[in-house]
């Protein structure tokens, strides 16, 4: 884990990501200058949260957002909603720990554990305890 990195503005998990080796996590460096970052121009949760003068979503009141990344990614949403409920500070304590304890984030490309959910209640218990619910 490169804690480092943290969350990026958009919940996913920057410190866990093994896709993009040149990629130093976009709520680093600066807010707006992210000229090292292909994906900066088109991202829509990082446009959103520049209208919104706000730093990630996570400090967004509309909880049923479905921009961006939030379209089709619980992952995202639940990352930001477990940021929002605990703090960012739980959120990569509860990482560390589910990744010590053999959760992986990037499986297969940009696939892992954390990708195996389609009720957001349930990631949540999963990112705050690292047992899936039966």
């Amino acid at each position: 884990m490169k804690r480092e990195l943290g969350i990026a503005r958009c919940g996913l998990a920057c410190c866990l990501c093994s896709e993009n080796v040149k990629c130093r996590g976009c709520g680093q460096d600066g807010f707006l200058e992210l000229d090292w970052c292909e994906d900066a121009q088109w991202c829509e949760n990082r446009k959103c949260c520049i209208e919104k003068g706000i730093s990630a979503c996570r400090e967004c009141p509309q909880t049923d957002c479905r921009k961006g990344l939030f379209a089709d990614k619980i992952k995202a949403r639940a990352f930001t909603e477990y940021a929002r409920r605990y703090g960012i500070d739980a959120l990569l304590d509860r990482l560390e720990a589910n990744e010590k304890a053999g959760i992986v984030y990037h499986r297969e490309g940009i696939i892992g554990d954390y990708d195996e959910f389609d009720d957001m209640e349930a990631l949540l218990r999963f990112i705050g305890t690292g047992k899936r619910s039966v």
